[in-house]
Formats: structure tokens, C-alpha cells, sequence
């Protein structure tokens, strides 16, 4: 019954496979990922390797919820069942149907879980403090520099008054993000122009409602979006509407530029974390960890297509330029 609805079957993958193998059981670490796009699927990949590494045998059992909070819900259940040395949820909505789902099973209760590409895991309330988080729930955050990202786009566009920003209220991570933008466009006097999505299904139309209404958009990291982000690109395109991006993951997908974080060292950050985890560190005490470099990449043809001129500065601070 539960196949039904967890549109990613289980994957079993075994790693390092060495000499010692058998001589040492392999961890089982269940994966419950919101949504495929290549940031989060960079997050699980960084992951493995960095557990491979470290010489950990590890059978992974995968679940994506494909955007679907009820099926995050269900596939948090479907983990109790499984039993597993320690869960990684990807992204908000799944780390916090892991962490409602924990409380109410106490086999679950010391298991590790761990969470990796969650913006603010205070205000989702997935632990009370980032330097003792005091439960079984730790793990790496990407809270986005808004005034860094704000400020990249001025450089872009010195005459900058109106900004679009397009995302799903209904992530708790993009309304936190949401509202840091607020801010920073308050402070520089720029008109904050905002379209919502309930769905991937809704970028495309949503992202037409912009259009005349400001002079760029902007993207966080929100899963909703970005995962249909090739739609939203298309009408930035038809309308040469600039578009940018918090990950730079999105940047060979249509984004002229963006300063983000590279998530593959996310979750190899996390996977660190974990091989902490497994030689006996205690989530309760270890700390919720952020990452702190931040790298341009820009998208020639994209710029083009959107008639921006990219300041020769940009292309001299960029550590990716696609042509």
C-alpha cells in the first residue's frame, strides 16, 4: 500500500565494498528527499561519497516525495518501519514531517536524523538551538546571504527600483527567505514585487504575472520553484525579464547568474557529520552547521537571450561562466 504513494522506489546502493567487508555491518541510512532537482540531488550525492571516503558500508534506501508534503508524511512512517542507523531528510518540508514524525514514535526517538539544505531550522522548528540542538536533531543549514544576493543583482542593474520574487508560500523555508528579502529591498528603496506557487504546475503562469511589473527576478531556494525552473526561464526569455538564482545549480538551467552555495559540498558537509555521528558523537550536543563560501557563476547565452550586459567586474570575480 505504501508503494503507492512513494514515487521513488526504495534504492539500494552498497559502498566500500573494501577488504572488510562482512567484517563490519553496513549502517542502513534512510533518505527522505522533497523533491529531484539538481541542488537536493547534489546534496544526497556529496553525501555518499563523502561516507564512502570514509570507509562506511552503507545501504541506502532513497524516497522522494516529489513535492508532495503528504507524501513526505507518508514516507517519514514508511521510515519508522525501516529501522534505520540514521535518516537524512533533504530539504525543509521532509526534515519536518521526519521531525513531527519522530515525536510521536518513541522506537524513533534515538535515532539520528539529520537534516541538510533547510534555510531556518529555528523557525521550522526543527530545533530550539543551532549550538545545542538537545534532541536527535542536527544537521547543515543554507540560510542564503540576502544582502549579498541583493547586491550582486545591483551590480547587474545599478538603476534598479522593482524586484519579482517568485516562490511557494507554503515552504516555510521561502518565507523566511521571503522576508530577509523584504528587508534588504526596504533599506535599498526597492519595490518588492511577489508571485506565489502552490505547485510546480503554477511557476509557469505565476511567473507571467511578473512580467511588467518589475525589472528582474529573483529566486530562492525554494523546492517548488526550482524544480520547474526551466518554465520560469522561458518566460524570462520571451520577455527579456533577468533572472537570477540563490544556487548556482540553477545557472546552466536558465539563471543569468547566481552567488550560491555549491550543494554537492553541502552534503558532503553532512556526510561528515554523519561519520561523526556513527563513531559516537551525540546529535544533542553537536551543532547545526552552515556553509560559508559562496561562488558567482554567470550564464553567457542567457544574459543574451534576456538583454543583459554583464560588467566586465562580474566576469572577473566569477568562478563559472558558461558559454
Amino acid at each position: 500500500m505504501m508503494n503507492r504513494f512513494v514515487l521513488s522506489a526504495c534504492l539500494v546502493l552498497m559502498f566500500g565494498l573494501s577488504a572488510s567487508a562482512g567484517a563490519e555491518q553496513a549502517k542502513v541510512v534512510s533518505v527522505n528527499q522533497f523533491v529531484e532537482h539538481p541542488a537536493l540531488d547534489s546534496v544526497l550525492r556529496g553525501f555518499q561519497e563523502q561516507l564512502r571516503e570514509e570507509g562506511f558500508q552503507v545501504e541506502y534506501r532513497v524516497h522522494n516525495a516529489q513535492a508532495n508534503m503528504a507524501t513526505a508524511n507518508l514516507i517519514a512512517q514508511q521510515i519508522v518501519g525501516e529501522r534505520p542507523d540514521l535518516v537524512l531528510a533533504i530539504a525543509t518540508p521532509s526534515a519536518q514531517a521526519m521531525a513531527q514524525t519522530v515525536k510521536k514514535n518513541p522506537s524513533m526517538q534515538k535515532t539520528p536524523i539529520l537534516f541538510s539544505a533547510v534555510t531556518d531550522p529555528l523557525g521550522a522548528g526543527l530545533v530550539k538551538d543551532l549550538q545545542n540542538p538537545g534532541e536527535n536533531i542536527t544537521g547543515t543549514s543554507d540560510l542564503t546571504p540576502m544582502d549579498q544576493h541583493l547586491a550582486l543583482i545591483r551590480e547587474f542593474h545599478p538603476e534598479l527600483t522593482s524586484l519579482g520574487v517568485i516562490y511557494n508560500s507554503g515552504e516555510a523555508n521561502s518565507r523566511a527567505l521571503v522576508d530577509l528579502l523584504k528587508a534588504e529591498t526596504v533599506k535599498a528603496g526597492i519595490k518588492l514585487e511577489e508571485a506565489t506557487v502552490a505547485r510546480s504546475s503554477d511557476v509557469f503562469q505565476s511567473a507571467r504575472s511578473l512580467v511588467g511589473r518589475t525589472q528582474a527576478v529573483y529566486v530562492p531556494t525554494d523546492n517548488t520553484v526550482v524544480s520547474a525552473f526551466e518554465a520560469l526561464a522561458k518566460v524570462c526569455q520571451d520577455n527579456k525579464l533577468p533572472l537570477y538564482a540563490a544556487d548556482v545549480d540553477s545557472v546552466p538551467r536558465g539563471a543569468v547568474a547566481a552567488l550560491g552555495f555549491d550543494y554537492y559540498e553541502h552534503g558532503r558537509q553532512a556526510g561528515a557529520m554523519a561519520g561523526r555521528i556513527f563513531r559516537g558523537a551525540d546529535p544533542a550536543t553537536t551543532p547545526v552547521e552552515t556553509q560559508q563560501e559562496l561562488e558567482l557563476h554567470i550564464n553567457l547565452p542567457a544574459a543574451e537571450a534576456m538583454g543583459v550586459t554583464i560588467p566586465q567586474a562580474l566576469l572577473d570575480r566569477a568562478g563559472k561562466i558558461l558559454e
